[in-house]
């Protein structure tokens, strides 16, 4: 694998270096658009609606269209904001587990220590483990600030981007406020449905029938000479560099985050009583 971010988990004082991997990938065939007369590559243009020119990506702006006005936002208005260069994991809190609603998870992302010494790293983990409380972090990726959840995946920290929550809709659906009366027949026969299903989820199990059929497909092809000659069209992406942080004494940060963290306390339940 391939890492395709490096920084820092923060929280309090405590700097844990990481790299950071994509958990996940696409199994999906790559399948380009040809024309079916001579099988010659479709591609798409980005052109100009005013001056009719096909323009190159660097001359490219962002825009936002707000009805009758349309805000173009540069490359460098994109620089202005701070937190686009921030290569810090930032621990907000630490919620417990169930707390954290499984339609929230977007993408799932390994992380790696990126230091001489694991040890902040471990520690982390094995807090996590021990408190079974997910952490809630805020970074950014690719230009984006992202809201995640931080927890323990077997061996490793996995960060997992979330929705933000005015992302995740309501479901509010005027047939569920029916009445419907279920007879007791009817839920004892679909418990019994159910129980015959009953079984231990295995990942391994399950294939996706259409993937493999369709590489049969091109194999296939391949092997009959059905096919023409074409330029390879990918490159290689360079892999993001970053140097590595100052990592300061463990116990120190710790004492120093948590003594932080009691005198803002106090200063709350201060403010509190003269309120």
């Amino acid at each position: 694998m391939r890492s395709i971010w490096r920084g820092a988990i923060t929280f309090g004082l405590v700097n844990v270096p990481v790299k950071l991997y994509a958990a996940t990938e696409d199994h999906d065939l790559s399948l380009h658009q040809v024309h079916d007369a001579d099988g010659g590559r479709i591609r798409y243009q980005r052109r100009c609606e005013i001056c009719g020119r096909v323009v190159d990506y660097q001359h490219i702006d962002r825009a936002y269209d707000a009805g009758d006005r349309t805000v173009v936002i540069t490359d460098e208005d994109l620089k202005t904001l701070p937190v686009e260069k921030s290569r810090e994991i930032d621990v907000v809190e630490f919620v417990p587990t169930e707390q954290v609603d499984s339609i929230r998870l977007e993408r799932s992302y390994y992380l790696e220590p990126d230091s001489k010494s694991p040890r902040s790293y471990m520690l982390l983990r094995r807090v996590l483990e021990r408190t079974d409380r997910i952490a809630i972090v805020q970074f950014t990726l690719r230009q984006k600030t992202r809201l995640g959840a931080l927890r323990v995946h077997g061996d490793v920290l996995l960060l997992q981007s979330l929705l933000w929550d005015d992302e995740v809709r309501q479901a509010d659906f005027p047939s569920l406020d029916a009445e419907v009366k279920l007879q007791d027949r009817e839920v004892e026969m679909a418990e019994s449905l159910v129980r015959s299903f009953e079984s231990d989820f295995s990942p391994a199990d399950y294939t996706d029938e259409y993937q493999v059929q369709l590489r049969q497909l091109v194999e296939a092809k391949l092997a009959q000479g059905d096919a023409v000659d074409t330029e390879q069209t990918f490159g290689r992406q360079p892999e993001e560099a970053a140097g590595d942080g100052e990592v300061i004494d463990l116990m120190e940060a710790l004492r120093r985050s948590v003594a932080a963290n009691r005198e803002a306390a106090e200063d709350r339940k201060t403010k509190a009583k003269g309120a």
